[in-house]
């Protein structure tokens, strides 16, 4: 327990240093507040704008949500498509790079001729910076196998779905939830990006924008905030889900509690055994 209290305090002891030496900055090289203000009041433009923001922040993390599940939905598709069939890679390959070497925001607006002006256009801007990472990730992944083991799998009759299930795909989880980790902090740029460019409904993007435009240094500052916040939370999530779903890469043992609900308990003895112990003891 001290060990699990020591591992979690410390990230939260790290955030909370960065507040600190946040606040140190500005108090001893004279920052004027215009240009950095200090945390206390970024909080307390939270507070004060929290009707509006709140709102805000539940259209940016529903977007970030969806956008982020869509796109990696997608590249896990595509990475096992083209696995599958040499063909294929060779065609899509080429496009998929070619398609990220368009900058987000150019493509902003032919999304919204083509999407409108609603949630479609964020959300396929969010799909676009996350399905790349993940499609590599997951190529990659696949491309480790052991070729041998592979082989083997076949000469033991084994079957297309569950050489798939039992040898392919655990050997792409863990550089798949690298590439879901990266995935969790771009869906919040994709969100900024799109909410600027392609997007009439409000959250936080537009939040940032108008009052950087009305020079709102707190209120901009609040926002960023919340944006890092959303990032960081999906990033912490995904972690999280990755020590759940690859245990080994942390423990060599089962859980204490896991091996105590698994383990067998003692044989039962027969009536008989126990009486003839009895006797021979006597």
């Amino acid at each position: 327990m001290t060990r699990r209290a020591v591992r979690y305090l410390v990230p939260v002891l790290g955030i909370v240093g960065v507040f600190v030496l946040w606040d140190l900055v500005i108090r001893v090289f004279d920052v004027r507040p215009s240009t950095v203000p200090p945390p206390g009041d970024v909080f307390r433009a939270i507070a004060d704008d929290w009707g509006v923001l709140s709102q805000r922040t539940r259209t940016t993390l529903t977007e970030a949500v969806v956008g982020f599940a869509l796109g990696s939905a997608i590249g896990f598709f595509l990475a096992v498509l083209m696995s599958r069939w040499p063909l294929v890679r060779r065609v899509l390959y080429p496009v998929l790079i070619a398609s990220q070497a368009i900058p987000p925001p150019a493509m902003a607006a032919p999304l919204v001729i083509i999407l409108g002006f609603g949630l479609a256009p964020k959300i396929a801007v969010i799909a676009l910076w996350v399905f790349f990472p993940v499609v590599v990730n997951v190529l990659d992944g696949l491309g480790s196998v052991d070729r041998d083991l592979l082989n083997l799998a076949r000469i033991m009759d084994g079957r297309r779905r569950r050489v798939f299930a039992l040898i392919e795909l655990p050997a792409t989880v863990t550089p798949l939830f690298s590439a879901l980790k990266l995935g969790a902090a771009y869906s919040v740029t994709g969100a900024v990006i799109g909410e600027a460019l392609a997007s009439l409904t409000p959250g936080l993007g537009n939040y940032l924008g108008i009052k950087n435009s009305q020079l709102d240094t707190d209120a901009v500052y609040a926002a960023v905030l919340l944006l890092t916040a959303i990032g960081l939370g999906g990033f912490l999530l995904m972690s999280a889900l990755e020590r759940l779903a690859t245990p080994w890469r942390t423990r060599t043992t089962a859980r204490r509690w896991w091996r105590r609900s698994s383990s067998p308990g003692p044989a039962p003895v027969s009536e008989d055994v126990a009486v003839g112990e009895r006797g021979g003891s006597g």
